[in-house]
């Protein structure tokens, strides 16, 4: 396991509004390189402790799914899940958000959560092999299309 990467972001826009944006983890295909996409499970219907949804992911012509937990909701100010792919642990995904006085501070951040065989399937399965560096680019682009569209 790696040490967490968080990327921050001033975002003109309320940190309630972008929280729901956030958290409407159907929506996280329209900002993330990687997340295509993700369809609510078990009757789910949006974000509540416990809750999970399927992930589904691509990196060029690799794609892949996850199953994800819920773990943090705290409207206009956390929310949080942790992943899994094929039953093994890869990782838990934060967002904080903070009031600022032209909207809001988001800070995303990636806990790696991979013991040894999920970082071994890492790179053959998602076609990344350094995936701090791989989240962090990965996570500048997701805050600025959040911005882009929580800003209009």
């Amino acid at each position: 396991m790696t040490e967490p990467v968080s990327v921050s972001r001033d975002i003109n826009a309320p940190a309630e509004k972008v929280w729901a944006m956030v958290s409407d983890v159907t929506r996280m295909g329209e900002w993330s390189p990687e997340a295509v996409g993700a369809t609510w499970l078990k009757g789910a219907s949006g974000p509540a402790p416990g809750a999970k949804f399927k992930g589904s992911n691509k990196n060029g012509k690799k794609k892949w799914n996850t199953i994800s937990t819920i773990v943090d909701v705290e409207p206009g100010k956390l929310f949080s899940f942790r992943v899994t792919a094929i039953g093994l642990k890869v990782a838990e995904w934060r967002y904080a958000f903070e009031p600022t006085p032209t909207g809001c501070r988001v800070t995303e951040t990636w806990i790696d959560q991979r013991g040894k065989i999920a970082a071994q399937l890492g790179k053959p399965a998602s076609g990344v092999g350094d995936r701090l560096t791989h989240n962090r680019a990965g996570m500048e682009t997701t805050l600025e299309r959040l911005a882009a569209a929580a800003e209009v």
